[in-house]
């Protein structure tokens, strides 16, 4: 698949999960204990899937329009990692939000390890 087709795809994907997010959301009832986690799973799952799709096309976007140095080529595969791993960095602030164990500290050491990450994927071979 072209750079141009995974593009117009992830755009294509991003409303429609937004929307599915909205319907979830809208029809399944929150669980009464805990002992159900399956709605949570869902929905995490798609909140994963619609933040990838959404922030994916912005990072290809950004890595063509804005870094068009010589030492970075911007894929659509590198902004898919990107796009994945600001994703996972919101889903876990939430996470911990949820389990009443967030702080501002927790939020920083999530940002650095996404970035020290990303800078591990950047390194050269």
């Amino acid at each position: 698949m072209t750079s141009r087709a995974s593009f117009y795809t992830l755009i294509a994907i991003a409303p429609l999960s937004w929307g599915g997010l909205l319907l979830f959301t809208y029809y399944v009832p929150p669980p009464a204990s805990t002992a159900s986690s399956l709605p949570f799973v869902v929905l995490f799952l798609i909140t994963m899937v619609a933040l990838t799709s959404t922030f994916a096309p912005l990072a290809y976007l950004a890595g063509t329009r804005l870094l068009s140095a010589r030492y970075y080529h911007a894929t659509m595969r590198a902004a898919i990692r990107q796009g994945s791993l600001i994703a996972l960095a919101i889903m876990l602030n939430i996470i911990f939000y949820i389990l009443n164990s967030w702080s501002i500290f927790m939020a920083i050491v999530i940002l650095a390890a996404a970035a020290v990450v990303e800078m591990l994927f950047l390194a050269p071979k």
